[in-house]
């Protein structure tokens, strides 16, 4: 794997396409623009490339959807030539993958590695953007794509005396490349989400002492990992156009068949068996595969609930324990659900403690541990656990000013206001696929729909002779308003991080389209089979759209 922080071209010249971010979304945003014959750049704030599965290498990191549906489906070549271990691939792996890629299609070369961007101002004279990197790097573009992620800013909360800890602290988005020993020390962790519950039984049996801090507890299902079998990988190799046309289609982005039939056409005899079959499946086929209506009939959510309530009881030795990981206040699909391997027995074992800071609140950390309601445990590292400023978080950091000095932070104040979760009103040539407003499910196959659509746009002014490419005010209030009254067909509270609720001083509003990935693609053929009406294509300098908000 070949790693570098000065790689790429110098920090300067004219580019057709700026690609912010190395993750899934950017390396196919750069791909598709070289293959389209755009003159491509791709800035990278870290020294490889992978965005999530680059940062994120906690102990047992890994997918939960499954590996070969999270990969790239444009190369039969690459589908055949590469080989996941497992159904759920570890971050190693992961990482091993998206440098294979990106040099086996030489894309290495256009990028530009320890460029972090703080700035991204667009110039109304030239109709171009110039992008301003931390280390004093300038780069300038006719079209700038923010592939900068839904998952890539992370959140610490606000604890007093969090700087003074004299100890080790990590947070999961942010993990040091250097392994973190683990043995023998006292550990706190602060978070239960996805991240939290990999770690848990990753490190249970190394540390002297592990506390786990829990805000709120999640209806967590086994993740059911295991190796591919050479059959299996066999199969694979050998559907490659079928799987390819069934995640490209599928509502979900996964490989998974949802079940038609309600919960109550079953039996409460037929609906336990079921559930047993739910529980020992792999990982979302928990949601896209269990009855249609589980999320929305009161009676199967509760029965599940019930059902997996049972299954923590059983499990866990400790009766009080079990019922602080028992969650209360929202049922199955209200949150994202996390998948797990050994999460709830691990706590069976003498050397892991749970604590409900609901009812025991963290007071302050102090610089040998944390002090809550009930007195001071001190610790020699303290994990956070706690997640990310979802959706709308890096592009709000990006330093994004548009037309007449609007800053994009500014104007999403309120919440994202996007068209297609692709572009905004007021930033004309400025493009974040994989961000907000995009769809449900594998972020990969949907963020790739909004990629393929980006293209087609620039394709389709390229060919006009088109400088500036500008969304109209109708289209974008169309879209987010669809977005946002459109609520009622997501199970996800707006106590969610899927509305930026664990960011304090945010916004609560939809980051996320629950229309889904079929009305996202419907709406993109209409676009593309109508020559995009929902842009004005004004050319040559000083043009602008006829439709732009004060």
């Amino acid at each position: 794997m070949s790693e570098t922080t000065t790689t790429g071209p110098a920090d300067q010249g004219l580019v057709d396409v700026l690609v912010i971010g190395a993750g899934v979304t950017g390396i196919y945003q750069l791909y598709r623009a070289q293959e389209s014959g755009f003159t491509v750049r791709l800035l990278e704030a870290g020294s490889g490339v992978g965005g999530t599965w680059y940062w994120n290498r906690y102990p047992e990191a890994r997918f939960d959807s499954e590996s070969y549906t999270y990969g790239y489906l444009f190369s039969k070549e690459l589908w055949e030539e590469w080989e996941w271990s497992e159904h759920f691939a570890g971050q190693p792996e992961i990482e091993r993958y998206f440098n294979h890629v990106v040099d086996r299609f030489d894309l290495r070369r256009h990028m530009v590695f320890g460029a972090k961007a703080t700035a991204a101002v667009w110039d109304e004279a030239t109709a171009t953007w110039t992008v301003r990197t931390e280390d004093g790097g300038a780069h300038r573009a006719r079209h700038l794509v923010a592939a900068t992620g839904i998952l890539s800013v992370p959140f610490v909360p606000d604890i007093p005396g969090r700087a003074d800890f004299r100890g080790e602290q990590h947070h999961t988005g942010r993990w040091p490349k250097t392994p973190v020993d683990f043995t023998g020390k006292r550990v706190a962790q602060i978070g239960t989400g996805s991240s939290g519950v990999q770690i848990v039984p990753a490190i249970a049996d190394e540390v002297a002492h592990l506390t786990v801090y829990q805000k709120v507890a999640d209806w967590l299902t086994p993740l059911n990992n295991r190796p591919i079998t050479a059959e299996e990988q066999a199969e694979l190799k050998g559907g490659f156009e079928s799987i390819r046309d069934t995640l490209q289609t599928s509502v979900s982005g996964f490989l998974h068949q949802i079940t038609m039939r309600s919960g109550l056409e079953d039996t409460p005899e037929q609906r336990q068996e079921f559930y047993e079959e739910k529980w020992n499946s792999p990982g979302f086929t928990k949601l896209s595969e269990h009855y249609y209506d589980m999320t929305t009939n009161a009676t199967v959510n509760e029965e599940f609930c019930e059902f997996i309530a049972a299954k923590i009881r059983s499990i866990v030795k400790d009766p009080a324990t079990a019922e602080k990981l028992i969650p209360k206040g929202h049922g199955y699909g209200g949150r994202r659900p996390p998948f797990g391997t050994g999460y709830y027995e691990a706590y069976n074992k003498p050397t892991v403690e749970l604590v409900d800071i609901n009812e025991t609140p963290i007071v302050r950390i102090t610089e040998t541990g944390i002090e809550t309601s009930e007195g001071h445990q001190e610790f020699d590292v303290v994990i956070w656990a706690t997640g990310y400023d979802f959706g709308t978080g890096a592009l709000n950091r990006l330093g994004v000013v548009g037309r007449d000095g609007r800053s994009l932070k500014e104007y999403w104040a309120d919440g994202p206001s996007t068209y297609l979760g692709v572009t905004t009103v007021g930033f004309p040539n400025f493009y974040f696929p994989g961000g907000p407003h995009g769809a449900l499910g594998n972020n990969p196959r949907y963020s790739g729909d909004q990629v393929d659509y980006v293209m087609d746009l620039l394709v389709h002014a390229r060919e006009h002779g088109h400088d500036v490419v500008a969304v109209t005010d109708a289209a974008e209030q169309e879209w987010t308003d669809l977005v946002n009254d459109s609520g009622g067909q997501s199970s996800f509270l707006k106590s969610s991080y899927f509305y930026g609720a664990n960011i304090p001083g945010k916004a609560i509003k939809q980051l996320l389209n629950p229309t889904g990935r079929w009305k996202l693609q419907e709406l993109i053929r209409e676009s593309v089979g109508n020559d995009f009406p929902a842009f004005a294509f004004p050319t040559g300098p000083n043009s602008k759209a006829p439709s732009s908000k004060a």
